[in-house]
């Protein structure tokens, strides 16, 4: 099916894979407008949680051929989509890491949740997989992935794992980071990070950073 409007007017999505707004081309409207304001050609975007890539696929149409987007899921049914999404448009800016991000390199217990959103890290659940784990510092050290002008970041409670475990990026680069938090401690600790980092956040679905769970972080000019 093609998406009916926006930036992605055009490019084929499966329907039944996510939200019927990603093929309408409304899904988040007001976030996703934003995004897309925020990158720009060029740019190197980490889609951290990537679902089934409709952030991916945005991501890689804003920039452009000269731009990178690195796609993180852990997730098999939502992986299955997002490299159909990628090979149905033939994206060839785009490079997916079947893995979920944490604070360090290993393995973890992963609960897929009753649907596709849902996914989470999740201890001694009894329906929980292992999966791998990585610390984004690391494969930024490795040479796996370049450094990120725009982080997304939507990943169902393990946000300030993620963030701890690119901290060292977070604060060499300081990336623009769309992050959505779960629960008000993760909240909390992620808010606490971020400014310690030198951000300044803004909250994108309530008027008090206290309440949101929807931010758009930014680094501070010095």
């Amino acid at each position: 099916m093609p998406i009916m409007r926006g930036p992605m007017a055009g490019k084929r999505w499966i329907v039944g894979s996510s939200n019927h707004a990603c093929w309408l081309g409304t899904y988040e409207n007001s976030k996703a407008k934003l995004f897309s304001t925020t990158i720009q050609r060029g740019h190197v975007v980490w889609d951290l949680g990537a679902n089934v890539g409709y952030y991916s696929l945005l991501a890689s149409v804003l920039v452009g051929s000269e731009g990178q987007v690195f796609s993180f899921e852990p997730a098999p049914r939502n992986l299955k989509y997002l490299r159909r999404h990628i090979e149905l448009n033939h994206v060839k800016n785009c490079i997916v890491f079947d893995v979920a991000v944490s604070s360090s390199n290993g393995t973890a217990r992963f609960d897929f949740g009753p649907d596709n959103h849902t996914g989470h890290l999740a201890g001694e659940s009894e329906n929980a997989v292992s999966v791998r784990t990585v610390a984004l510092d690391s494969i930024v050290a490795s040479g796996q992935i370049k450094p990120p002008n725009l982080i997304k970041c939507d990943i169902e409670g393990a946000e300030f794992d993620a963030l701890t475990g690119a901290a060292g990026t977070l604060s060499k680069y300081g990336p623009a980071i769309f992050l959505a938090t779960h629960g008000s401690k993760v909240h909390r600790d992620c808010c606490n990070l971020l400014t310690d980092l030198g951000y300044q956040l803004t909250p994108l679905d309530y008027p008090s950073l206290k309440d949101a769970s929807e931010i758009l972080a930014v680094r501070r000019a010095s």
